[in-house]
C-alpha cells in the first residue's frame, strides 16, 4: 500500500545508537556503545520495597489516572533539591514530570518549534536531541565545542547572524564528549544570551555524577527566563522508570502542559510513586556516591588503558564525571571503517558521525565506560587499539 505519510517522515530517521545496541545483544560482544548505566547499581530491592509499599497502602490511588504535572510531592522533592544542590529558587509549579527527559526535548520542540525555525546545537551534539527536533523540521547550525565547552565568539555570531529559537547544550560531561563548561565559559555563555529571546535548553541527566573537580552553577542561576532544565532519575536511580523533568517559568510550563496532555496525559503515575516513596525512605545522596566511585573507577581504567594500547597519535578527552569520553583518530582514519573492523574482533563503540548534523567527526568516536567491568574495559580497549595500529599501518 502507498501510505500517505507526513512531510516531516521523510527526515526522520531511526535512532542509530539503538540500531548499534541490536548488534550489542550478543553476550560475545563487549560494548562501549549504548549509554547505558552499570545495572550492578540499580537499586532492586529497595525499589521492590517502595513498589510494594506504594501498593499496600495507597494502591487505589497509585494505579488511577493523575494529574499532567506529576505526582506533587515528587515535584516538591525536585524543587527542592535544586535549591539544596544549586541554590536555585525553583516553585513545584515550575517542574513538569516527563517520560524521561527525552520526552522533555520532544515537548520543547512541539510547544517551540516551527518547520524552518533555527536551533543552535553543540558540534559534537547529543543525538537524543537531534532526533527530537528532527521531527519538528527545524534548521540546525552546530557550534563547535572546545576543551572548556563552547566556541562562544562563534555562538554569539551565529546568534546575532540570524534568529534562533533554542541553543541546546549538554554543559555538565556531555554526551558525547565528556567534556564540561568552565566558570568562565558559563559567564561568557550568561553574558551572551542577556537580552536575547533564545532560550537555552541545559540538558543535564549527567549533572549528579561528578567524580572529580568541582561543582558548578547551573546556567539557570545566570538567566532564570532564558533557560529550561531538563533532568533525569535515570542515572541516578534506574532508566527503566522513564521518569525525567522539566524545569521552566510558569508561562513556558503552561504551554508544556498543554503538549504533554495531547502525548500521553501524565507520566507512570506508579513509576512516580515508587521513586518518590524510595527517595523518601533512603539517602538518595549516599546511593549517588556509590555510583561516582563505581563511575570512576571504570574511567580511570579506560583511561589507563587507552595510555597503555592505543597509539600515541590518538587523543581523547579525560571527563570528570559522566559515563563517557571522545576519542579523535587522526586525519584520514575513518571511524566508521574502525566499527566494520572492530565488530570482527566483538566490541562496539558508537562512530562520531552520528553527533554531527553536518556530516563530519569522520575520525572520531564514542567510548561508554559505565557498562562494562574492569576485564572488558581493558580486553575492549586492547582489541579496538589493535584494530587502529592496523589501520594506521595500512594493513586493514
Amino acid at each position: 500500500m502507498n501510505y500517505m505519510f507526513a512531510n516531516r517522515m521523510a527526515s526522520a530517521h531511526k535512532s542509530f545508537i539503538r540500531e548499534i545496541l541490536k548488534v550489542t545483544a550478543d553476550p560475545r560482544v563487549i560494548s562501549f556503545a549504548g549509554g547505558l548505566p552499570n545495572p550492578q547499581l540499580f537499586p532492586v530491592k529497595d525499589l521492590a520495597e517502595a513498589t510494594a509499599k506504594v501498593l499496600a497502602e495507597d494502591g487505589d490511588d497509585a494505579l488511577q489516572y493523575s494529574t499532567t504535572e506529576g505526582y506533587l510531592p515528587l515535584r516538591q522533592y525536585i524543587a527542592e533539591r535544586y535549591s539544596k544542590k544549586r541554590g536555585l529558587q525553583i516553585e513545584p509549579d515550575e517542574i513538569l514530570i516527563t517520560n524521561g527527559s527525552q520526552q522533555g526535548l520532544d515537548l520543547i520542540g512541539k510547544v517551540f518549534l516551527n518547520a524552518g525555525d533555527r536551533i543552535v546545537i553543540e558540534r559534537p551534539g547529543y543525538l537524543g536531541a537531534i532526533q527530537a527536533f528532527s521531527i519538528y523540521e527545524p534548521v540546525f547550525e552546530a557550534v563547535p565545542l572546545l576543551a572548556d565547552g563552547i566556541d562562544t565568539a562563534l555562538l554569539d555570531r551565529a546568534l546575532d547572524e540570524n534568529e534562533t529559537k533554542l541553543f541546546h547544550a549538554v554543559v555538565n560531561f556531555q554526551n558525547p564528549s565528556g567534556i564540561t563548561y568552565s566558570a568562565q565559559k558559563r559567564l561568557e555563555l550568561a553574558e551572551i544570551f542577556k537580552g536575547r529571546s533564545t532560550i537555552l535548553v541545559e540538558d543535564d541527566p549527567y549533572g549528579e555524577l561528578r567524580f572529580a573537580g568541582e561543582d558548578l552553577p547551573s546556567m539557570k542561576s545566570y538567566l532564570p527566563d532564558n533557560v529550561i532544565a531538563l533532568g533525569s532519575f535515570s542515572k541516578i536511580v534506574a532508566p527503566g522508570l522513564r521518569l525525567g523533568w522539566i524545569c521552566a517559568t510558569m508561562d513556558v510550563t503552561e504551554k508544556l502542559i498543554v503538549a504533554k496532555q495531547a502525548s500521553d496525559l501524565h507520566s507512570n503515575y506508579l513509576s512516580q510513586r515508587t521513586v518518590f516513596q524510595y527517595l523518601a525512605d533512603h539517602d538518595i545522596d549516599e546511593h549517588i556516591l556509590k555510583i561516582r566511585e563505581a563511575y570512576k573507577n571504570q574511567r580511570d581504567l579506560m583511561i589507563s588503558s587507552i595510555e597503555k594500547y592505543f597509539p600515541e597519535e590518538v587523543e581523547f578527552t579525560r571527563p570528570e564525571g559522566g559515563m563517557f569520553l571522545w576519542v579523535t583518530l587522526p586525519e584520514g582514519i575513518s571511524a566508521l571503517r574502525l566499527f566494520d573492523l572492530a565488530g570482527g574482533e566483538d566490541v562496539a563503540f558508537v562512530p562520531g558521525s552520528a553527533f554531527y548534523v553536518d556530516e563530519g567527526g569522520g575520525n572520531t568516536l564514542r567510548l561508554n565506560f559505565s557498562n562494562a567491568d574492569g576485564d572488558e574495559i581493558e580486553e575492549g580497549i586492547k582489541r579496538l587499539a589493535e584494530v587502529i595500529k592496523e589501520l594506521l599501518a595500512g594493513t586493514k
